[in-house]
């Protein structure tokens, strides 16, 4: 906590800190909330200067709040606290998906300058394979997750777009009275992406709902993209003892596995 108020103290040098708790952490950042008012967050690896310049483009844009930072230098961002509480702590919501597709659309027509994250396809699929063979997967969708690594990946060709790039329930904030959608929340891989990619993320964390909402086009891929990422966080939960990523992705599976 020491260097955190060493950063407060030369940003916002007239704050006084009150209090400060751990909000969460993940793959990526780890964020703080101080005086229950501000979110003061540290990325891992890298700057958050990028993403800042990313924030206040997407602000332009989004039909949901997005973090508005207040400052941001090296390693550190904050921002004042956006209300509600991360969707995965009230469970899904099916709700929210006409709200965060509205988003997605939105987002995905601005022309952001971000970097490029479009793998091809094939890697996804390799990934998902070298995964498979150490994760608990239930016996019943063994056999359904064994045919979709053996099967070829969806045609590519499609034209990437800027998206959040990490469009799961952890980053959706919600009212818990009226599961209205208050705030999408850690922008740090925000990227020109396949724009399937977010899509699938929330048919994996919302079910069939959030598919039935994505795009015609786009539902082949948005399908295999939840299916790899149902597969990925597994293996995040289970090589890092993350019990929510693992407990959360074996759920998805008993709808990603059975289109």
């Amino acid at each position: 906590m020491g260097e955190l108020r060493r950063v407060l103290a030369a940003h916002l040098p007239g704050l006084p800190v009150e209090s400060v708790r751990l909000l969460g952490e993940g793959q990526e950042n780890v964020a703080y909330e101080v005086n229950e008012s501000l979110v003061v967050r540290r990325r891992k690896r890298g700057s958050v200067v990028a993403e800042a310049a990313v924030l206040a483009a997407v602000a332009e844009v989004s039909p949901l709040p997005v973090p508005v930072p207040l400052f941001a230098e090296g390693e550190w961002m904050a921002y004042r606290k956006l209300p509600g509480v991360p969707l995965h702590r009230v469970g899904p919501r099916p709700s929210v998906v006409a709200a965060l597709t509205e988003f997605l659309a939105a987002v995905q027509a601005a022309d952001i300058p971000a970097p490029e994250d479009d793998p091809p396809l094939q890697e996804w699929l390799a990934d998902a394979a070298a995964d498979y063979p150490a994760l608990p997967v239930p016996e019943a969708f063994r056999r359904p997750v064994e045919r979709f690594l053996a099967a070829p990946p969806p045609a590519a060709g499609h034209r990437s777009v800027f998206s959040h790039n990490d469009l799961g329930v952890e980053h959706v904030l919600v009212d818990v009275a009226t599961t209205g959608v208050t705030g999408v929340i850690d922008w740090t891989d925000a990227a020109w992406v396949d724009p399937a990619y977010d899509y699938g993320r929330l048919f994996r964390d919302l079910g069939p709902s959030a598919l039935a909402a994505t795009p015609e086009p786009l539902r082949e891929r948005a399908v295999f993209y939840a299916r790899c990422t149902a597969l990925e966080d597994l293996a995040y939960g289970v090589r890092g003892g993350h019990e929510v990523y693992a407990r959360r992705s074996l759920e998805s599976m008993a709808w990603v596995f059975r289109v």
